[in-house]
């Protein structure tokens, strides 16, 4: 199956080189000035310098063209913009299967990704969401990678499988999709709390705890929503939670290490230069905890930090006075 890979970020450009290994596949990407730069250099120096492009990638600055030259489309862009890519491509997708590999809920309404694609294409879309701990650096780079592939509609989650599969990656399936958006979602969030906790030079212990309690804190919430505990437990959960936490190619980690020294989310965003998910994530994982009555201490001291309400020295006291109780 031939995919478009819609989204030249540095991860849609890591997955659209990992396909093209495997057979033709097509890359789109918003700046049509960037495109070219793309096709002429063949390479994405802007978000993945240094890594040549497979010779079966094929960049296509023209949307429409993508699209109807594929076999099914693989979206790759910040989840803010999934609801208005979806519309978009809706004219164009003519029944063709849609995946993804954003991670994070709708800013506003709390939605998860496949509800939004449930409500602009329809509930029996073939859809699948790719996810799990995976640098693009890393799989642009061929360095062994395992991802979780989930969806209601087995038949699509093969092939979208079989689209990435080779000796260096290798995927599994799943029919929690509920769970793997979580898992994808949350961990930013306690990305931050680690990434804070390391900037202030707390430890290596103060690090396991937070890796810790916070999958703790994901397995209530996953509970409450009806997920697997074994999607929370897998790779779409703490496989990504240990790599973003750990990972200094995490932006959300890196964010968290600027809070952690005292700079601004303004200054830390500067120097990161892309989009830091976990930012906006904690807001609706907080919403999420409300609604459904969850204990979410980490979370809820890391929205306060983002927030303005407590500074990390705070929070760190707050966190470490709370009252005994059972770990279980």
């Amino acid at each position: 199956m031939k995919f478009a890979v819609l989204g030249a970020g540095s991860w849609g450009t890591a997955l659209a080189m990992q396909m093209a290994r495997i057979g033709e596949t097509l890359l789109w990407g918003r700046n049509t000035e960037a495109m070219a730069r793309m096709q002429a250099s063949r390479t994405n120096e802007q978000y993945l310098p240094g890594f040549s492009f497979p010779e079966q990638l094929r960049i296509e600055p023209d949307l429409a063209q993508a699209i109807q030259a594929a076999d099914a489309v693989l979206v790759v862009c910040p989840s803010h913009a999934f609801h208005v890519i979806l519309e978009q491509i809706k004219p164009l997708l003519n029944g063709k299967p849609l995946a993804w590999a954003s991670k994070g809920f709708e800013p506003g309404t709390g939605q998860f990704l496949h509800q939004i694609a449930e409500e602009v294409l329809g509930d029996d879309y073939p859809t699948a969401l790719v996810t799990g701990p995976s640098f693009a650096k890393d799989v642009a780079n061929g360095k062994p990678t395992l991802v979780a592939v989930a969806s209601k509609h087995r038949d699509f989650a093969i092939a979208v499988s079989n689209a990435l599969l080779n000796e260096n990656f290798r995927t599994y399936l799943s029919e929690d999709l509920v769970g793997a958006e979580l898992g994808g979602a949350v961990k930013n969030v306690l990305a931050l709390a680690t990434g804070i906790a390391d900037g202030m030079g707390l430890g290596d212990n103060s690090r396991a705890a937070l890796i810790t309690r916070g999958m703790a804190e994901m397995m209530r919430l996953g509970q409450a929503l009806g997920c697997q505990p074994e999607t929370l437990m897998g790779l779409a959960g703490l496989g990504d939670l240990v790599l973003t936490s750990t990972g200094d190619l995490s932006r959300n980690r890196r964010m968290g290490l600027a809070l952690g020294r005292g700079q601004t989310i303004a200054e830390a965003k500067a120097e990161i230069g892309q989009v830091v998910e976990g930012i906006g994530t904690t807001d609706e994982v907080m919403r999420l905890a409300e609604k459904h009555g969850v204990d979410m201490p980490i979370t809820e001291h890391v929205w306060k930090v983002v927030h303005g309400e407590m500074t990390t020295t705070e929070a760190l006291s707050s966190l470490m006075g709370r009252k005994l109780k059972a770990e279980f």
